[in-house]
């Protein structure tokens, strides 16, 4: 399995998952380009620090424009987009409570970022990945972070819930759409991650939190960052060239399909 020489962009890739994707995809030979509201200065030091090559980019994935800057500095550095990561989402700014008292304006600015955030970067990366592949490549490859949450239906944080079912029913769709044009589409659904943003979104319920997730697990510990690595790798890599429209649970064992 490789991804080496490719050329792969993140999005929300300044901390959490995303910087961890950057730096497992760049120690094993890809090219990454790395975007997020805040500064990636931190990921890129992990980047180079491993050896591996990588740009970061200024990224509002609610706006078509700074999906497409994304995209074209990635093309300048590199030449050629193979892969996308759509990892950015808004969680941990989110307010948990019965749906009933979740905010209009919270709920809008949810499917702003974790929906049509999606959308927005696949418009602005699939035409470049139609062109690497006419340069040769076997094909790219879009991988959506969905959640447990999708899948398990999360209560208390409908707006996340239904956010996260509606990347599972983007990836899908655009799959089917994307075949003819040997772009695979497909989508994570982890369990709740030690990481900044599910910190955040339980506050001082966390522990309470993870305690119920881990207890619903087969394997009963709670995720990190490094579990989810080697299922993208394997995803952007053309080693899982016939798998497409699919949602890997990786959520040690708590949804079986």
């Amino acid at each position: 399995m490789t991804v080496a020489g490719k050329t792969i962009a993140i999005t929300g890739g300044a901390r959490g998952l995303g910087q961890e994707f950057a730096r497992h995809l760049a120690i094993a030979g890809a090219n990454v380009v790395v975007g997020d509201l805040n500064d990636c200065g931190a990921t890129l030091e992990l980047v180079r620090g491993a050896g591996g090559n990588g740009i970061g980019v200024a990224l509002d994935v609610t706006d078509p424009a700074s999906a497409q800057a994304m995209v074209e500095a990635g093309l300048a550095a590199f030449g050629r987009l193979d892969g996308l990561v759509n990892n950015a989402a808004l969680y941990g700014a989110l307010h948990g409570g019965r749906f009933e008292a979740i905010d209009d304006t919270e709920w809008d600015a949810c499917m702003a970022v974790n929906v049509k955030g999606i959308w927005n970067c696949c418009k602005a990366a699939v035409p470049a990945m139609r062109q690497s592949i006419v340069q040769g490549a076997g094909g790219g490859s879009i991988v959506n972070i969905a959640s447990l949450a999708a899948t398990f239906g999360m209560p208390y944080g409908l707006h996340y819930t239904a956010s996260k079912a509606a990347v599972i029913g983007l990836t899908r769709g655009l799959a089917r759409e994307l075949g003819r044009d040997r772009i695979r589409v497909n989508a994570l659904a982890p369990s709740a991650v030690l990481t900044e943003g599910t910190s955040e979104f339980f506050g001082d319920k966390l522990e309470r939190a993870l305690q119920a997730v881990k207890a619903g697990q087969t394997i009963q510990r709670n995720l990190v960052p490094s579990d989810l690595t080697g299922t993208v790798a394997w995803l952007l890599s053309d080693e899982s060239g016939f798998v497409t429209g699919q949602t890997i649970a990786v959520d040690g064992g708590t949804v079986m399909l």
